[in-house]
Formats: structure tokens, C-alpha cells, sequence
């Protein structure tokens, strides 16, 4: 009877020591990744993968320093392809896993999570049929983990995310209600309590759905103080990630305090100069328009000419070939600012070459104006 006491004692300590171990790792490279350090995070998950390989946690989250690299410049589709590699690997190991033991939690958890982070890729690229096909995909999944463990909250996310996005797509994008009727309806309120409760709760996706609630506030709802509510929360867990720090400044430009959105986008500027990681070029760029703003605004024609300078120079490196509105503005300004310290001739000629650009908001009504009367 000791001895039977014994090897069961044996047998718990060792499975609590090895949760414990993969909780630890799990843990680690979330952390990594939302901290941009991706070479470390990669470390950790093939480890992961190693001391656990009939999990499927380390491939998934492999995959999510790919969608990472994603979100650091959205406009880049250089790692999609290999993003979508590595999902259709996890969704191949959990359907093995599945065709042994259907109610197995893991495989449910992270096959569903495969097809969500499919799903929100596709809509990122307008992909919108693509993506709502994968959400219902995913949800059955999702549903299946709910059932078998209802106390667990990082599946909120996926019905928060469906709740979300089935409410408010269609109606930003009237074009795909029709094919909204094959699907289950959303609800936007619900979403969003339900994405709360992962943020606040969440065991592997909290960070995920601050992200997320950060980035609806901020684009669906333009509710700034609840965006900046979860950007300054982002941000201190994680002030080295560039897309936390931008959207701060962001929500800051949209609430139109350029003064207290410059220290930030400052900050973020010389972050990009010290080459730290993942602040590109792309955010160099985003970051100097906006100090140039401020400097613009409160007539500092010299120092608004500079970060603008900065700005259309990356531009021209950066866009492809349509000008992007970064170029633009930035032209159009530097005509205006040279204008102001009385360098007509440089003026003229930025004017004459925004009007060769294809228009942006008013960009060519003013560029005609100033060629014929110098901006003041």
C-alpha cells in the first residue's frame, strides 16, 4: 500500500512539474513575442514543440510571430504566405490528434484558433468571404471547447472577435450583407463584454484581446478614451512594441493634441534610430509627420521642415509606384514651409510636383493656389 502511495505521489508531482514547465515556457514566449523579440520567442516554441510534441500550442504560437511580424507593417504581405503555411500545419496536427480523440481540448482550442488568425489576415486583405468562411469554420470548434470546459476564458476571444466582426463589417462594408445571411448574426455589445473578459482574464490570449479591443475602439467605435484606456495598458506591459507606442500617439493626433502626441512619435524616432526591433521604416516615417505637425502648427517653420524633409524622403523609398498621402502631405507642406522662410523657388517647385501626384483630399486646389500666391 506505500508503495502503491508512493508511485502515485511520484506520478502527480511529475505531471504538476511538467504543466508547470509548459505553463512557464507558454508564458515566457507570449511575452517575447508582444515584446518584439522574435529570435527568443522562436527559441522558446521549438522547445515547446520538443518537450511536448503531442501538444499543439508551440506550432500555433510559432505562428503567431509570424501574425506579429504582420501587425508591425501591415502594408507588407511578406510574411503571409508563410503565415498561412504554418496555421495549415497546426490545423494538420490537430486533425491527427482529432481522428484519436475527438473531444481532445488542445486540438479543439488551437485548430479553432488557426482558423480565426486565417480569418482575421483575410480581413485585414479585404479577403471578406475568405474570412467570414474560416470564422465559421472556427466557431463549431469554439463552441465544442466552451462545452466540454466552460470556465475557460481565452475561447471568448474567438466569440468575441465573431461577435464583433459580424456585427460591424457589414455594416461598414454594405456589399457583404448578403452573404451575411448564411452565417450567424453578430452582436457588437456582446462582443466587446466578451472580448473584455478575455483581456482582463485570459490565461494565453489577454494580450490578444487588449489588442483588439485597442484597435476597434480606435477604428469601428472612434471611442478614443477607451482606446487609449487599453493602448496605455498595452504599453506598459510592453514599451518596446512599436505598434502599442504608435497607436498611442495615434489616438492623441485624433483627439488633436499634436503636443502631447509629439514625445511620443519622439521617442518612437529614436527607437527607430537606434535600429531596436521592429520599429521600420514605415513607423521612422509615420513618427516624423507628425513631429513636423506639431512643429508646423505652432510655427516652428525650420523644425517642421526638417521631420518632413525626413518624411518624404522615406516615402519615396517606401511607396511603389502610387504616392502615398505621407508623400503628398509632405511635398504640399514643404512647399508651404518654404514659402513661409522665403524660398519661392523651392516652393514652386514642390507645388508643381504634388500637382503631378494624383489628388489627395485638396491637394491640388491648394497647390494651385500657393503657385499663384505664396502661402503665408
Amino acid at each position: 500500500m506505500k508503495t502503491y502511495l508512493f508511485i502515485l505521489l511520484l506520478l502527480v508531482t511529475s505531471t504538476f512539474s511538467q504543466n508547470a514547465r509548459f505553463e512557464s515556457l507558454i508564458k515566457t514566449g507570449i511575452d517575447q513575442i508582444y515584446g518584439i523579440e522574435f529570435q527568443k520567442a522562436e527559441q522558446t516554441f521549438r522547445t515547446v514543440q520538443k518537450e511536448f510534441p503531442h501538444n499543439p500550442a508551440g506550432k500555433f504560437f510559432e505562428a503567431m510571430i509570424d501574425w506579429w511580424r504582420i501587425m508591425l507593417d501591415m502594408e507588407s504581405e511578406e510574411f503571409d504566405d508563410q503565415f498561412e503555411d504554418k496555421l495549415d500545419a497546426v490545423i494538420d496536427m490537430c486533425d491527427d490528434i482529432l481522428d484519436d480523440d475527438e473531444k481532445n481540448i488542445d486540438a479543439l482550442f488551437f485548430k479553432g484558433g488557426a482558423f480565426g488568425f486565417r480569418g482575421r489576415l483575410y480581413s485585414i486583405r479585404e479577403s471578406w468571404m475568405d474570412a467570414a468562411l474560416d470564422g465559421k469554420d472556427a466557431m463549431p470548434l469554439v463552441y465544442q471547447v466552451y462545452e466540454a470546459d466552460p470556465d475557460n476564458r481565452d475561447i471568448q476571444l474567438g466569440f468575441g472577435i465573431y461577435n464583433y466582426y459580424a456585427s460591424v463589417i457589414p455594416e461598414k462594408y454594405p456589399f457583404i450583407k448578403p452573404f451575411m445571411m448564411f452565417f450567424p448574426q453578430g452582436d457588437k455589445d456582446k462582443g466587446l463584454k466578451q472580448l473584455e473578459t478575455v483581456a482582463l482574464n485570459g490565461r494565453y490570449t489577454k494580450i490578444e484581446a487588449r489588442y483588439f479591443l485597442l484597435t476597434s475602439y480606435y477604428a469601428f467605435e472612434e471611442n478614443m478614451d477607451k482606446a487609449m484606456q487599453w493602448a496605455d495598458s498595452l504599453s506598459a506591459d510592453f514599451p518596446n512594441n512599436p505598434t502599442f507606442e504608435r497607436y498611442k500617439g495615434r489616438i492623441l493626433v485624433k483627439k488633436g493634441s499634436y503636443t502631447n502626441a509629439s514625445p511620443i512619435f519622439e521617442s518612437i524616432l529614436t527607437k527607430c534610430d537606434l535600429g531596436l526591433p521592429g520599429y521600420l521604416d514605415r513607423t521612422k516615417r509615420e513618427s516624423a509627420y507628425y513631429i513636423g505637425m506639431r512643429h508646423k502648427i505652432q510655427n516652428h517653420s525650420d523644425s517642421a521642415k526638417v521631420y518632413f524633409e525626413i518624411c518624404e524622403k522615406l516615402s519615396r523609398n517606401l511607396d511603389d509606384d502610387e504616392p502615398s498621402g505621407w508623400l503628398v502631405n509632405s511635398v504640399l507642406y514643404l512647399g508651404m514651409l518654404n514659402d513661409k522662410l522665403g524660398q519661392r523657388q523651392k516652393a514652386i517647385k514642390y507645388y508643381k510636383e504634388v500637382l503631378e501626384f494624383d489628388e489627395r483630399q485638396d491637394s491640388h486646389e491648394k497647390a494651385r493656389r500657393y503657385l499663384e500666391k505664396p502661402y503665408k
